[in-house]
């Protein structure tokens, strides 16, 4: 199952409801300091923590909004925490649908609410007890006729054993034992079926979530007779655990030994293994290694053996304790180690949720630590809080959720709306780069998706200029942005520059990309109207690319120029298609081609007017018109 979306009703600072998506393989949320976004963590992880800690338990007393709390008691109700929507795979309902018979679910996702007293209530499924029960016995006409009213009556296991008592037929007997794991989960407050569905498919196959922040580093010294009488409650200790139970090291057996280099062994030997993860990804000097001293050491007459962490380096042969090295470093081996013990587990898939990662790290190894969380997404869901513009990916900035804190509560925003600087610093930062390096900004700016579009609209602009049409306006920069999703993020972040922005955009392919637009329109953040896309320049389509607005006939001959494909005729083109681009690619049996080829070859060939057939010429003329007209330069 995947993770898709995220409702949080209540909880701590997030007073009013806050809905927001989930990326399929990692989410970042940005905000400042005390925005909430350790709360919004918190929440998530709560749902379903993947051990059984009360400090991962849902508690109105601590957790519900303080300003509403006396009326949340006065009221008597048990209200919802959170809402978390997953798609589920297509193997998954395969598997749900061959043991009931009947495919349960209303679609591909389902939807799981959390209240304050840590019970569950899951929707996205409909079963027909009814349909189930005929089906499963549907050659067995009479025992059907026998035995169907008292099976859809019946609720517990108790009811089935009763039944299966009372029937004389051996037969029968038979067919309603294989029934019974049916009932096991029943009750008379919850379905029968219903709760067989969420016990035995759906709370097995759900993500476990893990929370991880700086607080659970590794200490320098442990005591190891505390961890054994669990009298230590430090958050470390978790990481503690995870360290002496990678190594294998039985607690009870190690107090009563005198000699601990069996023991230190095992423990190097751990950190070997560990620390091949760690350099793959710690660049910043890979010339440490951990070592592990044990001592007996006397406190109140009672000897107690005590775990030390030391840090070698091995260029300066000298070695310091854990807590002595760099915190970034201590992050970065004490997470490892957590990590590898939980993913000895294979019973649950795990989504990861880290709260401030590399904090303490400098910005290239911040980088280095982004690169492992992108290895890490190809396997697990991850969700991390930043409000460093170094743990920001320029490159998808679509996964970003912003943090900020209102006299509402906190609100989280999945389009980039918010006008508060001081929240949209790090992204500005991160996307800072970028636009220096690729964009040159001027007072009006046409968006488009990609470099294609820019030579298409600047030499059909030169062209008909010249051919006593109307081009583009000379104080008009074209900047293409590198994608449709980075479309969205250049508005909001730079809306703030009394800049004037129309964008020319391909039709969306998806609800996302719809989404976005939607969003940044909600927020009148642009408006309706200098958003443009190219299918509103060709009569009776809802869909279409730049490529699109040249007729079919011409952008076939500069295509087949471009490239050393058998040529295409209009023949070849599938009209069943919108998009030319899709035609061309089932024509030619490929997935994608070069969409920058032929526009480079186009350009190249220096055509004139005449190359163009009428249709061409009008489409791009009304492009332009348009786009001068609202600019107001004509």
């Amino acid at each position: 199952m995947k993770l898709t979306k995220v409702v949080i009703h209540r909880y701590k600072s997030i007073e009013n409801e806050q809905a927001f998506d989930i990326d399929d393989l990692v989410t970042v949320f940005v905000g400042m300091n005390e925005s909430g976004k350790t709360a919004l963590l918190e929440a998530i992880a709560k749902s379903n923590y993947f051990e059984d800690d009360e400090k991962f338990q849902f508690n109105d007393t601590f957790d519900y909004p303080r300003k509403f709390k006396k009326a949340y008691d006065r009221s008597e109700e048990v209200e919802p925490v959170i809402t978390c929507t997953y798609q589920l795979s297509k193997d998954f309902i395969k598997s749900v649908s061959e043991t009931f018979t009947i495919n349960p679910f209303n679609g591909d996702y389902i939807e799981i609410t959390t209240d304050y007293e840590n019970d569950y209530e899951v929707t996205g499924f409909d079963i027909d007890k009814n349909q189930i029960i005929r089906r499963m016995f549907s050659r067995s006409k009479k025992f059907l006729q026998q035995y169907e009213d008292s099976l859809v009556d019946a609720i517990t296991v108790g009811d089935i054993d009763n039944i299966i008592e009372a029937s004389e037929d051996d037969e029968h007997k038979e067919l309603l034992k294989t029934i019974r794991p049916f009932y096991e989960f029943g009750s008379s407050e919850e379905d029968t079926f219903d709760q067989y569905l969420i016990e035995e498919f759906i709370f097995p196959n759900v993500p476990k979530y893990l929370y991880y922040s700086e607080y659970y580093s590794l200490p320098s010294e442990i005591d190891l007779n505390g961890l054994e009488e669990k009298k230590l409650n430090e958050e470390s200790q978790k990481t503690v655990k995870a360290l002496i139970e990678l190594a294998k090291i039985d607690i009870t057996e190690l107090m009563k030994s005198d000699n601990f280099e069996e023991y230190i062994a095992e423990l190097e030997a751990t950190s070997i293994e560990i620390s091949k993860t760690v350099f793959k990804y710690w660049k910043t000097n890979t010339n440490q290694r951990i070592r592990f001293i044990i001592e007996n050491r006397k406190i109140s007459e009672e000897v107690i053996p005590i775990l030390h962490i030391r840090v070698e380096n091995t260029t300066h042969e000298i070695t310091l304790p854990l807590k002595n090295r760099s915190k970034g470093f201590n992050w970065f081996f004490s997470f490892i180690v957590w990590f590898s013990k939980i993913q000895e587990d294979k019973k649950y898939d795990y989504i990861l949720l880290l709260d401030e990662p590399g904090i303490n790290l400098h910005a290239s190894a911040q980088a280095d630590l982004l690169a492992f969380i992108e290895d890490l997404s190809k396997d697990h869901q991850i969700l991390f809080t930043t409000h460093s513009p170094f743990m920001i990916d320029s490159n998808n900035l679509h996964r970003v959720r912003t943090l900020v804190e209102t006299k509402k509560g906190t609100k989280v925003s999945e389009t980039l709306q918010e006008k508060d600087p001081k929240t949209l610093f790090p992204l500005q930062a991160a996307l800072g780069y970028d636009i220096a390096q690729n964009l040159f900004i001027s007072k009006n700016n046409l968006l488009v998706e990609g470099p294609a579009d820019l030579l298409y609209l600047t030499l059909m602009s030169n062209l008909l200029a010249s051919n006593e049409g109307t081009g583009l306006s000379n104080e008009i920069t074209i900047i293409p942005v590198g994608g449709l999703d980075k479309v969205s993020t250049f508005i909001s972040l730079l809306r703030g520059s009394k800049l004037n922005i129309v964008c020319l955009l391909d039709t969306p392919k998806d609800r996302k990309g719809k989404s976005q637009f939607e969003g940044l329109i909600t927020q009148k953040i642009i408006q309706e109207n200098r958003v443009l896309f190219f299918h509103d320049f060709l009569e009776g389509s809802d869909e279409a690319d730049i490529e699109d607005i040249f007729d079919k006939q011409d952008y076939i001959k500069f295509f087949n120029t471009s490239f050393e494909y058998k040529p295409i005729s209009l023949s070849d083109l599938n009209d069943n298609k919108k998009r030319i681009v899709d035609q061309i690619n089932e024509a030619l049996s490929i997935d994608r081609y070069n969409h920058y080829r032929p526009a480079y070859q186009l350009t190249k060939d220096a055509v004139n007017a005449d190359y163009f057939q009428d249709n061409t010429l009008e489409r791009f003329q009304e492009i332009f018109n348009k786009v001068n007209e609202l600019f107001k330069l004509d």
